[in-house]
């Protein structure tokens, strides 16, 4: 057998593979299968459709029975080239009561306090199941989330309840906004700009598309929220573009320009409204544009969709982490995590992890000692309540 891991021993590890999104992730997941493979706990993995440097793994100790509690986590991490790092993002050190390193919050640090339950539950002996899964691409959109779901489905008993360990403080998050996100390309046709009417400038085009978006923002910031987006900050969906390019020289009207989308969508209204909405005004810019060239455009590459988390009525996930935490107040945050993907496909779901969102993505990404140590604090009371059947 192995040599059993602490759960700091087991992150120290998973930070040490730099598995970036844009790259592989093959050799945590090969860690991870083959340590968990050596205390005896079965594994599966699934390779990604598409692409062979990346696969997920998910893993089941307990009775080969419905009703596990399912650990949920993603393996990739952001990029850190351009950040200011004080040490290297891929080595923990521990200072100043802080955890130091890439995915120290997000969220391989929960990764390894699952790992680590994981082993614990299967050398204890539980008598309600539990299980993990581990995805890819999740920085990137959530990508990897319904393929996993979707593969577990025939190689395991379907689990109940799922904890999404995203950094909250080790607090009950039970709804946060969904999302989607496009790239907008916009073909206009170069001319003079002395000759302005006969052409079409992809920037000016741009301007009407993202002033509709300004519009919406304004109108949905003014409307009175609902009771489920009340809860949340802000209050109402909203629209933004975080990046644009585009033209030629001054005096020729642009030929290219494009900018990226992202919707960030309260649970309760319909992502594809949203998208049917934008879609529409689209076309309507894109028709005006092709009354003077008809070659120009505009065209639509989808970036992303994340589900919503919808809080649920009498949920068994969020009254499960309430009895081991305590904590009975409302939380919600305006972030996607891939806990609405579970939601819409029938497990109650809930998200609950050690560390601050605010130091995710961030240089010198940390989790405090305490945070980490309250993690693995959850699981222990989770191990006693899976041992007696709870």
């Amino acid at each position: 057998m192995a040599k059993t891991l602490s759960a700091r021993e087991i992150m120290e590890k998973l930070v040490s593979f730099p598995t970036v999104s844009s790259d592989t992730n093959l050799p945590l997941i090969d860690w991870v299968e083959e340590y968990l493979q050596g205390h005896g706990v079965k594994t599966q993995r699934h390779p990604h459709p598409e692409q062979p440097i990346k696969a997920a793994l998910s893993a089941h100790t307990g009775p080969w029975e419905e009703g596990a509690v399912v650990l949920s986590g993603h393996t990739d991490v952001v990029p850190v080239e351009g950040q200011p790092w004080d040490s290297d993002p891929f080595t923990v050190v521990e200072k100043d009561g802080k955890y130091f390193g890439r995915g120290c919050c997000d969220m391989k640090g929960f990764d390894a306090i699952a790992i680590w339950a994981m082993v614990e539950a299967q050398q204890r002996g539980v008598k309600r199941p539990l299980q993990l899964a581990l995805s890819y691409d999740e920085e990137v959109g959530c990508i990897g989330a319904i393929p996993l779901i979707e593969a577990m489905e025939p190689v395991l008993p379907k689990g109940s309840a799922v904890i999404v360990g995203e950094p909250s403080m080790m607090q009950a998050v039970t709804g946060h906004k969904g999302g989607q996100g496009y790239t907008v390309r916009v073909r206009g046709f170069e001319v003079h700009s002395s000759l302005l009417p006969t052409g079409v400038s992809a920037v000016l085009e741009a301007a009407k598309v993202i002033e509709w978006i300004n519009r919406t923002n304004a109108a949905n910031r003014n409307a009175a929220p609902d009771e489920v987006a009340a809860m949340f900050f802000p209050p109402y969906t909203t629209l933004h573009v975080g990046r644009i390019h585009g033209g030629t020289a001054r005096n020729i009207t642009a030929k290219d320009c494009w900018f990226d989308l992202e919707m960030r969508v309260v649970p309760g209204e319909d992502k594809k409204s949203w998208r049917n909405a934008f879609k529409a005004h689209v076309a309507e810019v894109q028709a005006a544009m092709q009354a003077i060239q008809p070659g120009s455009g505009i065209d639509l590459e989808p970036l992303f969709s994340v589900e919503a988390l919808k809080p649920e009525e009498n949920g068994e996930a969020e009254a499960l982490v309430r009895a081991i935490t305590g904590d009975n107040a409302t939380h919600v945050v305006s972030y996607g995590t891939e806990a609405g993907f579970f939601q819409t496909k029938g497990y109650s779901a809930v998200v609950c992890g050690p560390g601050d969102i605010a130091q995710a993505h961030q240089p010198n990404e940390f989790s405090t000692v305490a945070q980490f140590d309250a993690g693995i604090a959850f699981m222990e009371r989770l191990l006693t309540r899976l041992q007696e059947g709870r």
